[in-house]
């Protein structure tokens, strides 16, 4: 079944507890948690201090998002916060497979994302390593983008050479993501949906996350 990964950047920063509790109602299974260093990304959000006190307060995966330059240096921190899956960018570092060497080893799932104008045979070199591909929709850094169009060929190319690769790799996309398009991408192959002004600001997220499942 499609996993739902609401993004905490379209939430409200001084709920973040109640809003969790409320994707977790909704039937969330993942919460989507951004990390921008207003270097990579032209915006700052929040780091694993303000995350790991949120570890207490839920059950669902901890999809962490590292739009950072150089992640590996802070790869032990979002560990230590409680991070269940870290996602880093491919374009943010000189040695992709060291970081997830060092994300397997401390036991914890590691994926690579790619942004919209990067190809997707870029994460070709690391899918005997990878646990999960992001391919961005919008460019990263800010919430509330249009989907870029583009971005569903490129989602269909990582969902064959998943296949190609005979390994269980999940496939999420990020940005600009509603049930009215929700479909197309998963027709191409997507696994985990990231969306966060689709839930967070829908009058019944329940709803919602039930329609991202499948699509309009």
């Amino acid at each position: 079944m499609t996993k739902i990964s609401p993004s905490m950047l379209a939430s409200d920063f001084s709920e973040l507890t109640s809003e969790i509790r409320k994707i977790e109602k909704a039937g969330a299974d993942w919460v989507h948690l951004d990390v921008m260093d207003g270097i990579f990304v032209p915006n700052i959000t929040f780091g694993a201090p303000v995350i790991k006190p949120l570890r207490k307060k839920t059950e669902l995966v901890f999809d962490v998002h590292l739009m950072i330059v150089d992640p590996i240096r802070y790869i032990k921190d979002f560990v230590d916060a409680g991070a269940d899956i870290i996602t880093f960018h491919y374009e943010s570092c000189e040695d992709p497979e060291a970081v997830i060497d060092l994300i397997h080893s401390y036991g914890k799932r590691a994926g690579l994302a790619i942004k919209p104008n990067t190809e997707a045979e870029a994460v070709k070199p690391f899918i005997d390593k990878l646990d999960m591909i992001l391919v961005m929709t919008v460019e990263p850094g800010y919430g509330g983008q249009s989907l870029i169009e583009h971005t569903i060929d490129k989602i269909a190319v990582c969902s064959q050479m998943i296949k190609d690769s005979g390994r269980d790799i999940e496939l999420q996309a990020d940005g600009g993501i509603y049930a009215e398009n929700v479909k197309r991408l998963l027709d191409a192959g997507l696994t985990v949906v990231v969306a966060g002004s689709a839930v967070f600001k829908s009058e019944d997220p329940a709803k919602t996350v039930g329609l991202l499942r499948v699509g309009l």
